[in-house]
């Protein structure tokens, strides 16, 4: 699917011109609704860390190139280095407890679609109720927006 022309481009998408943006817009009312949602996630309450490191391990699940290559620009924003990015691919790579229960998550989720006991009770150590909700809220998410820019077969930006 092809994003919209340019002169179709609202206010936002003038300022932030990417393909995603640009690409769902052609359906208006999912995209505004959209655009709150991903948005009140993308800016929530979780550690900048956690999210994304969240976020790329969904899209390497998903095979999402477009999801992967936006969110290694904001990991690195977030303070994660160039080896803590790639090794979010590796199954075996060594974590720290905080870092590697993010990616747990992420990867049953993505395997099982729900938290196993032990999971669930290391994230009631870490996070209060609204954050856990958050984090499951926040993979949810990315998982369904990895599918919608494959399908759609969203380009990354060059």
């Amino acid at each position: 699917m092809q994003p919209l022309p340019p002169e179709q481009w609202d206010d936002f998408q003038k300022a932030n011109p990417l393909n995603v943006f640009t690409t769902l817009a052609r359906h208006p009312t999912l995209y505004r609704a959209w655009l709150r949602f991903g948005g009140a996630l993308l800016y929530g309450t979780l550690p900048a860390r956690d999210r994304e490191l969240a976020i790329l391990r969904t899209a390497h699940h998903r095979g999402s190139a477009y999801e992967w290559a936006q969110h290694v620009r904001i990991a690195r924003e977030a303070g994660l280095s160039d080896q803590e990015i790639e090794s979010v691919r590796q199954a075996d790579a060594t974590w720290e407890p905080a870092d590697r229960l993010v990616l747990r998550v992420a990867d049953e989720l993505h395997t099982g679609g729900d938290l196993s006991d032990a999971t669930w009770a290391a994230l009631c150590e870490r996070y209060d109720e609204p954050g856990r909700i958050e984090l499951v809220m926040l993979v949810a998410h990315y998982d369904m927006l990895a599918v919608v820019l494959n399908t759609l077969r969203v380009r990354i930006e060059d």
